[in-house]
C-alpha cells in the first residue's frame, strides 16, 4: 500500500465537507440516536451487519452517509450530491466514481472529543482491531481507525497545558487530535507514509492545527531533539516472530520480544524536559524463572518515576489465537494458520515466555537518585479518564519520597473526593470485623483498614497537621501516643500512595 490512492485536499475542500458533515448530523450523538446502542457499538468491534440493518431502506443523510464511510457501500450520485459537495470530493480524492454512483475511498468514522467537539478520525476502510473480518490480512501497511487501546492511551493521558508533545506511532492521528488541544505545539512520527497522510487527513478535517509529521522509527524522527513536556506512544507493541516484510506494520515492533516497548521506555528520558511525563501502552512477556514486575521496572531510565500497571495477562495460546485472527490468517489459508500457530509458540518457547501482559507504563523525569517505580497487577474495572489519576499518582510518589516520617506527621492532608467507608461484619453485630475505604473514581481501589486508618480518614480535613489527629486518636483509644505514633506513618504512606488522602 502507498498513498497514492489517498484524498489529497486543499484547506477549502477539507472545510466544505466538514461542514456538509456537521450539517447531516454525522457525528458521534447522530450516529448513537440513528443507529442505536448496540449497531452504533458493534461498529467499534468491526462488525458492520447491526447497522446495515438499521439504515436499511432510510433515505436520511445520515443514513447515507453511514453507507459510504463506513459500511463502504457505493451511493447513487444525485444522493451523495443532496447531502455533500461531491464533485469537490472527487476532485480532492474522498470519493471515486462507480458506475452511477460513488464509493468512499477511505473510513471517515465520527469520534466525540473530551469537551464534546465533533471530530472525524479517517483510517483504511473495513478494518478494526479484533474485528471478526481480520485487521489487515496481508495488507501489512493498513492504517486502523480508533480501536480499544487507542482510546485506553488517550483516556489515561494527562491532560495539562504544555509546550511541546510528541505522538510517537501517531496511526491516524487520535492522540496527535488530542494533543493539538492542549499542547502548543506536537510532533507526530509513524514509520508508515501512508500513516502520516492519514493523521493529516484526520486533523485537518477535525479542525485542528496539523502537527510536525515526521517520517520514521520510535524516536529516530527526533534524535537531536530533547525539550518534550508530553510523550505519548500506543506502538505496534504486539509480541510475535514476525520480521521485516512479514510484519504487519500497525501492530508487530519486528525487533523480537517486548525489546521494542523496552527501548521506548529506555529512551524516553532522552527526549523528556526535567518533570515531563511519558505514557505509552504496552505488552510484555512472563518469562520463566522471573518476576514481570521486576523485569518491567527495570526498563525505567535512571533519575525517573513510574507507575506500571497490568491490566490484562494472557497465555501464550489465548495470545496467538487473538492475533493470528485479528490479521485474518485463519479465513482462507488453515494450513497457513496452523503452520504459522506453530511458529508462534515455538518463539515464545524459545524466549522461556508462558504468558503475556498488557499494560500501561508512565513515566515522569525527576532526576531523583531514589526514584519511585510501582509495577502492579490491576484488571479490576476503572473509571475513565484516569489521566488525573496518572498525574497525581506521580505527584504523590514524589511527595513520598521527599518526606521522612516527621514531616508527614507534620503535613496536613484531606480526604480524597469519592472516597467512602464500608463495615463488614455479621448481621446484627456490636463491631463489624472490617472496615474497608472504597474509591468511588479513579482507580476504584478498596483497602481494609484498621482503627487507625478509619479514623484517619475519618478525621483528615485540612485543618490539622496528621499528628495532632494521631495523638488525639491514641488518646480517644487510650492506647500508649508513642506506639501509635510509631505506626501511623506506615498508615499514611499506604492511603497517600493510593490516593485516599491528598496533602494539602
Amino acid at each position: 500500500m502507498s498513498t497514492a490512492d489517498l484524498p489529497l485536499p486543499t484547506a477549502a475542500g477539507t472545510a466544505r465537507l466538514r461542514a456538509a458533515l456537521t450539517a447531516s448530523a454525522f457525528t458521534a450523538d447522530g450516529l448513537l440516536e440513528l443507529l442505536g446502542a448496540p449497531a452504533y457499538t458493534a461498529l467499534a468491534r468491526g462488525e458492520t451487519v447491526p447497522a446495515a440493518r438499521a439504515t436499511d431502506g432510510d433515505d436520511s443523510a445520515p443514513a447515507v452517509l453511514v453507507r459510504l464511510f463506513l459500511l463502504q457501500r457505493p451511493v447513487p450520485y444525485e444522493r451523495a450530491r443532496a447531502v455533500l459537495p461531491v464533485d469537490g470530493l472527487l476532485g480532492d480524492g474522498w470519493l471515486l466514481r462507480e458506475g452511477a454512483g460513488v464509493r468512499a475511498t477511505v473510513d471517515v468514522r465520527p469520534y466525540a472529543g473530551p469537551e464534546g467537539q465533533d471530530w472525524w478520525v479517517v483510517s483504511d476502510p473495513g478494518f478494526g482491531v479484533g474485528g471478526a473480518g481480520g485487521a489487515g490480512g496481508r495488507d501489512r501497511d493498513v492504517v486502523l481507525g480508533v480501536g480499544g487501546a487507542s482510546m485506553t492511551l488517550a483516556q489515561l493521558t494527562v491532560r495539562e497545558p504544555v509546550d511541546r508533545a510528541l505522538d510517537v506511532g501517531t496511526g491516524s492521528g487520535i492522540q496527535a487530535l488530542h494533543l493539538a488541544q492542549h499542547a502548543r505545539r506536537v510532533v507526530a512520527t509513524d514509520v508508515n507514509p501512508r500513516a502520516l497522510r492519514m493523521a493529516a487527513l484526520t486533523l485537518g478535517l477535525s479542525g485542528a492545527a496539523e502537527p510536525e509529521l515526521r517520517e520514521g522509527s520510535l524516536f529516530e524522527p527526533v534524535a537531536r531533539e530533547a525539550g518534550f513536556d508530553l510523550i505519548v506512544a500506543n506502538p505496534p507493541f504486539v509480541i510475535s516472530p514476525a520480521q521485516g516484510a512479514d510484519a504487519l506494520t500497525y501492530r508487530d515492533g519486528g525487533m523480537g520480544g517486548d525489546t521494542l516497548c523496552r527501548t521506548l521506555v529506555e529512551r524516553s528520558a532522552d527526549r523528556l524536559t526535567d518533570g515531563g511525563v511519558c505514557q505509552l501502552l504496552a505488552n510484555w512477556q512472563h518469562v520463566e524463572g522471573e518476576d514481570w514486575r521486576e523485569r518491567v521496572a527495570s526498563w525505567v531510565p535512571a533519575g525517573c518515576d513510574a507507575w506500571i500497571v497490568q491490566r490484562e495477562r494472557q497465555d501464550i495460546t489465548e495470545y496467538t489465537e487473538l492475533w493470528l485472527r485479528d490479521a485474518g490468517v485463519h479465513r482462507d489459508d488453515p494450513a497457513g494458520y496452523e503452520r504459522l500457530y506453530g511458529q508462534w509458540l515455538a518463539e515464545f518457547e524459545r524466549r522461556r515466555t508462558g504468558g503475556v501482559g498488557f499494560g500501561w507504563i508512565t513515566l515522569t523525569k525527576t532526576g531523583s537518585r531514589r526514584p519511585s517505580v510501582t509495577a502492579e497487577e490491576w484488571p479490576h474495572a476503572v473509571e475513565q479518564p484516569l489521566g488525573e489519576t496518572a498525574r497525581r499518582r506521580l505527584a504523590l510518589a514524589a511527595f513520598l519520597r521527599d518526606h521522612d516520617d516527621r514531616a508527614l506527621l507534620a503535613t496536613r492532608f484531606e480526604l480524597a473526593e469519592g472516597v467512602v467507608q464500608e463495615q463488614v461484619g455479621a448481621p446484627g453485630a456490636e463491631d463489624p470485623e472490617h472496615v474497608v475505604l472504597r474509591q468511588r473514581h479513579g482507580m476504584m481501589r478498596a483497602h481494609a483498614v484498621d482503627t487507625l486508618g478509619a479514623a484517619l480518614a475519618g478525621a483528615c480535613d485540612g485543618t490539622l497537621p496528621a499528628g495532632v489527629i494521631v495523638d488525639a486518636i491514641a488518646q480517644l483509644l487510650e492506647a500508649d501516643p508513642a506506639r501509635v505514633r510509631e505506626g501511623a506513618p506506615a498508615v499514611l504512606r499506604t492511603l497517600v500512595g493510593d490516593g485516599f488522602l491528598l496533602p494539602v
